[in-house]
């Protein structure tokens, strides 16, 4: 994955790819391959077991989204809404759902879904309040319309159901979901290359920020997923990798679009991202142990 971040990093350098490319595979990202992912890990045979087993992974999830709510909110004041919004939310997205992928394989992106799907639902609720501090600008077509949501849902439908999905599109579907970690990786590789190194250690606010999201959150979410010790090992880690992952990319976008610190809110973004490198496999190491 750092490879890829690399890639990423050296197209945007070498102005093989520029601010509108990157942004347009984002949205690719976002729009397509993201979605086609979460809805290639529910395209299997129904299994009673395994809908309870998501049901606890939504729990799960759901807690460990408002407890790194809440964890932000006391370290945080009212008026850095950036950082509150930042250490609440992570990418777990472009960074958990590829890293669940790859290390524990499509059943666990079955499980890792619904803390995606939850994870934009607060985005586009409390985290709008956040960055406006008025509940009348929260818009909830925007969740009806996310595709993250959509493909959650959809996937649960298909999983439910006792259709079966034609090859050619089970082909095409599993050849998307394939490109999710490569790509997320290539695009916060742009992201990273277009502010300069230097500038992404020089305010303290930008530390604070990624030590709560890579260190405090993920370590006390943690401990408290080792108290329940009779959930599966797998539902625990998918949810422990994406409650571990860096600063959501969507804090940047919402900080332009609200008026906010813009520019902190990308440094906030590729210095967790760069460190994440190191505390993710720290983290998930100490899950091994403890699990």
């Amino acid at each position: 994955m750092l490879l890829y971040l690399l890639i990423g990093y050296f197209l945007y350098r070498k102005n093989l790819v520029g601010n509108q490319g990157s942004m347009d595979m984002g949205r690719m990202l976002l729009y397509v391959i993201m979605p086609m992912a979460i809805l290639n890990s529910y395209m299997r045979e129904f299994d009673a077991e395994m809908l309870i087993a998501l049901a606890v992974s939504f729990v799960l999830a759901l807690f460990a989204l408002l407890l790194s709510i809440f964890i932000s909110r006391v370290i945080f004041q009212k008026e850095e809404s950036v950082e509150r919004f930042g250490a609440a939310f992570s990418n777990a997205g472009f960074i958990g759902i590829p890293l669940v992928q790859m290390t524990l394989g499509e059943e666990a992106v079955f499980y890792v879904a619904s803390f995606v799907a939850l994870l934009n639902i607060l985005q586009w609720t409390y985290g709008v309040f956040i960055m406006t501090g008025d509940r009348s600008v929260i818009r909830f077509r925007k969740i009806a319309t996310n595709p993250i949501v959509l493909s959650f849902l959809t996937g649960i439908l298909l999983f439910c159901v006792p259709f079966e999905v034609p090859t050619i599109l089970q082909d095409t579907i599993g050849t998307l979901a394939s490109m999710n970690g490569p790509i997320a990786m290539i695009v916060l590789g742009t992201y990273l290359a277009q502010i300069p190194l230097k500038n992404l250690f020089t305010e303290k606010r930008v530390y604070q920020c990624t030590a709560a999201r890579l260190v405090l959150i993920p370590a006390i979410t943690l401990l408290v997923l080792a108290l329940f010790p009779d959930i599966d090992r797998m539902i625990r880690l998918a949810v422990l990798i994406a409650a571990a992952a860096p600063v959501g990319s969507n804090v940047a976008i919402f900080a332009q679009l609200y008026g906010q610190d813009y520019t902190r809110a990308v440094k906030e973004v590729c210095l967790s991202t760069l460190f994440c490198i190191i505390t993710l496999p720290l983290i998930t190491a100490v899950a091994n142990l403890v699990f």
